[in-house]
């Protein structure tokens, strides 16, 4: 299964020439391209797909769709690699 997990973009950086992002889903953390969103920046939410941010979306609807996916911990622990904690942290954007 192939999910799209939403996260807010932490920071921001160029990776050989690529725009790149550090993205906090719920908790975890992890790189994610951010070509496909050219207007996403710190602070904001992006839906990651593969590695690439595919769209943004609210914060309201990163938080419903961050809490069905808590629903679905199996499946997402094989895309991220590790289950999203109970409860994510809803933190300020790193410096």
């Amino acid at each position: 299964m192939c999910l799209g997990i939403p996260g807010r973009v932490l920071d921001t950086y160029d990776s050989a020439g690529l725009r790149m992002a550090r993205v906090d889903f719920g908790g975890v953390r992890r790189e994610a391209c951010l070509e496909y969103t050219p207007d996403a920046g710190v602070g904001d939410y992006v839906v990651v797909h593969v590695g690439f941010a595919i769209t943004t979306v609210d914060e309201e609807e990163a938080a419903r769709t961050l809490d069905v996916l808590r629903a679905m911990s199996d499946a997402v622990a094989g895309e991220l690699g590790e289950p999203l904690p109970a409860t994510g942290p809803r933190e300020e954007a790193e410096p």
